[in-house]
């Protein structure tokens, strides 16, 4: 064959991808994997988790409200000491007391706000992290660096690097998806795989309205049959073969044809597993009503059936960024949460899940114990609570301190990349291993730093 006639096969080839790309439901390879997408299917040893379910409370929420209660705040109400003198995003008050009563739950008697009530119930399967803190005030660069390991916008997502360490347990649906009503600060960043193959990406889905196909926009193929997309999936298949003998592995291409190759199968089983009326009336009132609540349940749903990362953010924009009239919004944020954590939790549980189901809960960093506007709190990057339940974690405890009003970690600090470290160790990962070689370097989610914390591994 000719120089011209291969270029002209290729460029045939291209021209049926795009003929193809116009909607997930004609989307379909059985394409040839790389090396890199083979070998992202084991651990480095035998882990205790899964899958991860990330809540993910976007604007940063305040730690004083929930698990890490503070009374001098009350003592010295309205003073500012010392410890107030921080940089962070705006100008702050005086200290400014939470209004709500903490009481010891559970067995293991950890202290939780009467904010959640129904979480308090399964305090002894979570593990609280007082001590978390992260590098910068500002949303932008805090999500990046919650969600990415960096607060630069050009490395992967933390689910990315999950799903090309571990593979995916379940091929007719995505490895990693993304629950959000809306859209959070910087939006598909937050779930990029930047240089990992494409197929690595998180698949954002708006479950603001939770009608399956509205969920999941031009799901089925109204122009071709089963039939004869799978002649097109064999056809493109031996046209891949051909391409991959003339070139050799090609890591974006294949990337992007085993995404449509999952596109291609969700059709056929994406429906069954974003029907939430498939659950029972008394499941549907465990988890309650709301966006969060149903993203909660979609998260156990689709952590049953193989995915191996969820991230549920709260919702639109940053709810929980509270720069003024804090209390009120405080009271209406909880109650939103309670109930479906609680009954993820449970759930999972009843399920025989919880043990291999590692979930995660925070903000990209929390807020001040000192007033901004006389009713509201500002970014605090220095100290804020993050948990953990699940998934080989200890739970009904608390690791790590913030001073006495709440304003640094300064005992037994968790640093964003620690954290990391810690989810990546609890499902089987070496942090310092799970490397991807681009542009001559190796990179990793955790940059040059992270330690595991050991203390709230069980075993």
């Amino acid at each position: 064959m000719s120089s011209r006639e291969n270029i002209r096969g290729l460029l045939c080839r291209r021209e049926m991808l795009r003929a193809l790309g116009g909607g997930a439901g004609t989307l379909g390879m059985l394409s040839a994997l790389a090396p890199e997408l083979r070998a992202g299917t084991s651990s480095h040893f035998p882990g205790r988790a899964k899958r991860v379910i990330h809540l993910f409370m976007n604007g940063g929420p305040f730690q004083g409200d929930f698990f890490d209660p503070k009374p001098a705040l009350r003592t010295f109400a309205g003073q500012r000491p010392p410890e107030a003198d921080l940089r962070t995003e705006r100008r702050t008050g005086g200290l400014l007391p939470s209004p709500f009563r903490f009481r010891p739950c559970g067995e293991s008697g950890v202290p939780v706000s009467e904010l959640l009530p129904l979480t308090s119930a399964c305090i002894d399967d979570i593990c609280v992290l007082r001590s978390t803190w992260t590098d910068n005030p500002n949303h932008g660069p805090a999500l990046l660096l919650m969600n990415n390991g960096t607060i630069l916008p050009t490395r992967p997502s933390m689910g990315s690097w999950l799903s090309y360490g571990l593979g995916s347990e379940n091929e007719n649906l995505p490895g990693y998806v993304v629950l959000c009503p809306g859209k959070p600060v910087r939006f598909s960043i937050l779930w990029t795989s930047a240089f990992l193959p494409g197929s690595h990406q998180g698949t954002y889905i708006n479950h603001a309205d939770p009608v399956p196909d509205k969920l999941i926009p031009f799901l089925k193929n109204a122009a071709a049959d089963r039939r004869t997309q799978e002649e097109q999936v064999r056809l493109i298949s031996r046209l891949n073969e051909y391409q991959l003998e003339r070139t050799g592995p090609d890591n974006q291409l294949e990337g992007r044809l085993r995404a449509m190759e999952t596109a291609f199968r969700m059709q056929f089983t994406a429906t069954e597993a974003f029907d939430l009326n498939q659950e029972t009336k008394e499941t549907r009132a465990l988890y309650g009503e709301g966006h969060f609540a149903n993203g909660c349940l979609l998260a156990r749903r689709l952590s049953e059936r193989g995915v191996r990362f969820v991230q549920v953010y709260y919702g639109d924009g940053q709810p929980w960024d509270t720069h003024s009239d804090h209390n009120s919004a405080a009271v209406a944020l909880s109650r939103n949460i309670d109930r479906p954590i609680a009954a993820l939790l449970q759930d999972l549980k009843q399920r025989g899940l919880l043990d291999e189901t590692l979930i995660l809960w925070g903000g990209e960093f929390g807020r001040t114990p000192t007033s901004e506007n006389g009713s509201g709190r500002d970014h605090n990057h220095y100290g804020f609570t993050t948990w953990m339940a699940g998934g080989g974690v200890r739970g009904g405890q608390t690791y790590g301190e913030t001073d006495e009003f709440g304003f640094r970690a300064v005992q037994d600090r968790v640093h964003v990349h620690d954290l990391h470290a810690t989810m990546l160790h609890l499902l089987g990962l070496n942090h310092e291993q799970l490397t991807y070689r681009y542009a001559g370097r190796d990179f990793r989610l955790t940059d040059v730093a992270g330690r595991v914390i050991r203390e709230v591994v069980q075993g």
